[in-house]
């Protein structure tokens, strides 16, 4: 069987506070992109269940890598033989679009479904938040405000519908989250987040922030050069997605042409145009 696993980006992203567990409290809004990596599930050839990744080069061991976790926490609670895996990396690592976290996520519902476990929404979410906060976000795949962790989901309407969005990864460019991290200054917005998405598109910039670029841009100033860039070809909103390293410019739909398009060559990059209810 096969499943696409999308990625996603955050429309505006403030660190609220730090908690005694050493983790931060956020909020932000987590919208879908059809920008996806191929998983193929398969009964395994031998004893043993196997990963193999092609595309993208991944410096994980198997063991390691998330798809292979969220088998082996599915395996754990319902004793499922072994499996062979293939995933297809297309979406870059370290950009801050939820690749592994997606990959991991629709592992778990592809099994669910390839082994007729019955397992609702909800039951999926709350095995992949063991795997990652942003994990469950992926099994829903609709735009929804996080908070918390990032694993306190509600959905939100966005007027995005109709416009088109352009996302480009700045190339060698890659951004931990220990790095991302270490230049905040948690504090509560003047406005929460959710206020500010019901504004029309045209009045987000300079009030729907990322609070990870005052950190990252000054370590990785590519980045911040790849957000002007967006800008100054006529995005009416752009910013960096999660933790980095990607940005991306929301653009009315005749706006973004290929020229501005093919500006970005040399970088991994996607653009697509926004459905109804920001579903893909």
């Amino acid at each position: 069987m096969v499943t696409f696993s999308n990625c996603k980006i955050n429309i505006g992203l403030d660190v609220v506070r730090k908690r005694a567990d050493g983790y931060h409290d956020i909020d932000t809004c987590m919208v879908p992109v059809p920008w996806h990596d191929v998983i193929e599930i398969l009964p395994a050839k031998g004893d043993e269940p196997t990963l193999t990744v092609l595309g993208n080069a991944v410096d994980c061991p198997p063991e390691n890598n998330l798809v292979m976790k969220a088998y082996r926490a599915m395996q754990r609670e319902y004793a499922l033989p072994p499996v062979d895996i293939i995933l297809q990396k297309t979406v870059p690592d370290g950009a801050g679009l939820g690749g592994g976290s997606s990959d991991a996520a629709h592992t778990l519902r592809l099994l669910n479904e390839m082994f007729r476990l019955g397992l609702d929404s909800g039951r999926l979410a709350d095995m992949a938040v063991t795997l990652g906060a942003d994990c469950p976000f992926f099994i829903h795949d609709t735009a929804m405000t996080a908070s918390g962790i990032g694993e306190i989901l509600a959905p939100v309407a966005l007027p995005l519908d109709g416009y088109r969005i352009l996302i480009a990864k700045p190339a060698g460019v890659s951004v931990s989250t220990k790095e991302a991290y270490a230049g905040i200054r948690p504090a509560e917005p003047e406005t929460p987040l959710r206020e500010l998405l019901k504004l029309p598109v045209t009045q987000w910039q300079g009030r729907i922030k990322n609070d990870f670029e005052q950190s990252i841009f000054p370590i990785a100033p590519q980045i911040a050069q790849c957000k002007q860039r967006m800008l100054d070809r006529g995005a009416i909103y752009a910013s960096m997605s999660g933790s980095g390293a990607s940005v991306y410019g929301i653009f009315e739909s005749d706006t973004l042409t290929d020229e501005t398009i093919h500006i970005f060559d040399g970088m991994p990059r996607f653009s697509f145009t926004i459905g109804p209810q920001s579903r893909i």
